[in-house]
């Protein structure tokens, strides 16, 4: 693609951070306008293995300004477009892409595969994208649910060698069998079936090359272009690129730690001992490292190709229902969300139970959020808009231009419009529910939290999948029932030993103390000590304020007014006169000089009033 050097000096200048000092000058020469004032302050510290605490070994500066260039370049291009139409950078950008590039709105399909054309970091922004409606349209909301992140294999040579230098032996030794061909290859790993020695047969999950430096590299991008976006743009400010980046890079982090992703399944097949349909397969610790993550392996079939005998010979209502209770428990018992549960993340086993896996995505609630999640969506499925509103205000950033009005009748018109779908029998979807409180919050001047979309994007994935197995199932129905339980349980649990022992010692401390508290202030009290501090607004010293601010601008207007009578009066050739003067324009004169001198000193005066008062020294 070719690019106008000037115009995309700018917009790499807006994102770049260290530059040698040739190359700032030659930029700034073919630019337009100042580099310097594009220039965003030092990154903050970013986490775990994508942060490195020096630049990359192997980036050249040619390599890293072509990747700005790429990128920079695509956000242009779509801004063009409309997607990004509130990113009004001063910078100028209408020749950057060619003509015959630019994309027309209404291409939602070829934003999705120039997403994809970027690499992995970008198949990772098109997923976090699907989840903010209050940032993308619908249109590519709608493709980028149905983005794939599937991509070409590596070469098995290279995998072979990542799992020997990880596991520290040969492939022969470590096992019996292993499969060259890969069973899937994503964006940030490659999955490979193998055979132990003892006959037990394992999947392999194996990080792709150079996969952690290639995010490191296209997220510094992102987090300088963020950057200059929260600090030069409205939109910016409205929803702070620079968290929004961080929150990727803490989610890619913990993705590409595939350690953590055991423990995940591990702690996920533990949470669902208690259901019989279900199952997660375990990982093989001694076989595991940050890079490769050996698990059991589990046939079965996508739940999206289920054959229609065979749903008629074993329905699968129960499978259904189970999976959406179990995630609620996830979620509201435990504190932990599967943000990717789509169908193909779910298996039909042989014996009929679902087999859940890649547990990579996995965000943890504090206790507190998910009290709040849960009276969110007891409230919405109970059609209680004020409810509703009130938990997703609190939960929520009120910007400075927040509606508070306008937010609070437009939630309550969404879940009395939810809750009317659901009586008229038609779809009622509690994901796109909670996407919207989302958008509709940031339409308004609030900055919905990270949590609410992701608990969207889990409920609207949980829909699919469930939608598949059982056609018939009414989600809303079987959500409101187990949040009841849930909340029961939450209750029960605060009636556990360790909390109740917690609440007696408390109880003890209080009594204990109580008696010393007590006699302190009735000894202060005889000693006459004992202050009050009240600060609070007097009516009518509030209203006596008012009025002499009603007397000064009534002052100021006759004073005015005198001077321009006065002004037109002296143009008058009838009449006495004084001083070469008509007597009349002297009088306006005169009188307008004395009110104005007066309310001069009368300001001075009270000014002065209120700073020796201010300067006065306490008591």
């Amino acid at each position: 693609m070719n690019i106008p050097g000037g115009l995309l000096a700018q917009v790499v200048a807006a994102a770049t951070q260290r530059w040698p000092a040739v190359a700032r000058r030659r930029i700034a020469a073919r630019s337009r306008g100042p580099v310097d004032a594009l220039l965003p302050p030092p990154a903050p510290r970013c986490m775990k293995s994508l942060c490195p605490s020096v630049e990359p070994k192997g980036v050249n500066e040619a390599t890293r300004l072509s990747r700005y260039a790429r990128i920079g370049a695509f956000l242009l291009r779509y801004r063009k477009a409309g997607l990004f139409s509130g990113l009004e950078l001063d910078i100028q950008e209408a020749a950057l892409a060619d003509e015959d590039e630019a994309v027309k709105p209404g291409q939602p399909r070829q934003f999705v595969d120039d997403l994809e054309a970027l690499g992995p970091t970008f198949i990772k922004v098109g997923q976090a994208l699907s989840t903010r409606p209050d940032m993308v349209p619908a249109p590519y909301i709608a493709e980028l649910e149905r983005m794939q992140d599937d991509v070409a294999p590596v070469p098995v040579a290279e995998i072979r060698t990542i799992v020997e230098a990880e596991l520290g032996a040969r492939i022969g030794t470590l096992f019996a069998t292993f499969d060259d061909v890969p069973l899937a290859a994503g964006s940030v790993a490659q999955v490979h079936a193998a055979t132990l020695h003892d006959g037990r047969e394992v999947v392999l999950k194996v990080q792709r090359p150079h996969i952690a430096q290639t995010l490191r590299e296209d997220l510094a991008i992102l987090e300088r272009l963020a950057g200059a976006a929260d600090r030069m743009t409205d939109v910016g400010r409205r929803y702070g690129f620079v968290g929004l980046v961080t929150e990727l890079r803490h989610s890619l982090a913990n993705e590409i730690n595939f350690e953590l992703e055991a423990e995940n399944l591990r702690r996920f097949a533990e949470n669902l001992r208690g259901y019989d349909t279900l199952y997660v397969p375990l990982p093989l610790a001694d076989l595991t490292t940050t890079r490769v993550l050996t698990m059991q392996r589990v046939r079965g079939i996508k739940v999206t190709h289920i054959p229609p005998l065979r749903r008629i010979e074993h329905p699968l209502h129960e499978q259904a229902r189970e999976l959406l209770r179990a995630y609620l428990d996830q979620v509201f018992l435990h504190g932990l969300v599967h943000a990717d549960p789509h169908p193909g993340n779910v298996l039909l086993m042989e014996d009929h139970r679902l087999a859940l896996f890649d547990l990579g995505m996995v965000v943890r609630l504090v206790p507190r959020t998910r009290h709040q999640l849960l009276k969110l969506m007891l409230g919405a499925i109970s059609g209680n808009g004020d409810q509703v509103a009130d938990i997703s205000e609190t939960m929520g950033m009120a910007l400075e231009d927040f509606r508070r009005n306008l937010y609070r009748r437009q939630v309550e018109q969404l879940v009395a419009s939810y809750v009317g779908l659901h009586n008229s029998s038609r779809q009622f979807s509690e994901g796109r529910l909670v996407l919207e409180l989302a958008r509709v919050g940031a339409s308004c001047g609030l900055r919905p939290p990270p949590e609410l979309s992701i608990l969207g994007k889990t409920l609207l994935n949980l829909e699919a999948v469930t939608s598949a197995l059982d056609p018939t199932i009414d989600t809303r129905r079987v959500v409101e029932q187990h949040l009841q339980k849930v909340l029961r349980r939450q209750a029960l649990g605060t009636l556990s030993p360790a909390n109740l022992a917690s609440e007696w010692l408390d109880l003890q401390d209080l009594a204990r103390h109580t008696p010393q508290h007590v006699a302190a202030i009735l000894r202060t009290l005889a000693q006459n000590r004992l202050r009050v501090r009240v600060d609070g607004l007097e009516e009518s010293h509030m209203m006596e304020s008012l009025q002499k601010i009603a007397n000064r601008i009534s002052t100021g207007v006759i004073v005015a007014a005198l001077v321009i009578g006065g002004a037109l009066t002296a143009r008058m050739q009838t009449g006495p006169t004084l001083f070469g003067l008509p007597v009349l324009s002297m009088l306006f004169i005169i009188v307008a000089g004395v009110l104005g001198l007066s309310l001069i000193l009368s300001a001075l005066r009270r000014d002065g009033k209120v700073e020796r008062a201010a300067n006065r020294p306490p008591d």
